[in-house]
């Protein structure tokens, strides 16, 4: 399923809380200064509460300022083992840091 919305979420098999979402998120990403409370309400109509539109927005919020940081600084993409790596500390500390 992760591949087919990497590939277009408007017809991945998600629910249609997570596509109404990630319709808003795209907005607030491309078109930040396009963007009304009235993009809202139809993640709202979807059924998502505001906390959760909330938190989403958090992370998107969150994920758009390191992309660009990365870029800016262009920072390297680690190999497979690396990622790899970091999922077994992850998946064992979380992201505490290990004592």
């Amino acid at each position: 399923m992760t591949q087919a919305v990497l590939d277009d979420w408007r017809t991945a098999p998600v629910d249609e809380k997570l596509r109404a979402t990630l319709g808003f998120l795209e907005k607030l990403t491309l078109s930040p200064d396009e963007v009304s409370s009235a993009d809202a309400e139809p993640v709202r109509q979807a059924g998502v509460s505001d906390s959760a539109l909330r938190d989403a927005v958090y992370v998107c919020a969150l994920f758009n300022v390191i992309d660009r940081i990365s870029d800016a600084l262009d920072f390297a993409i680690p190999p497979p083992e690396g990622f790899r790596k970091g999922a077994k500390v992850l998946l064992r500390f979380g992201y505490r840091q290990p004592v």
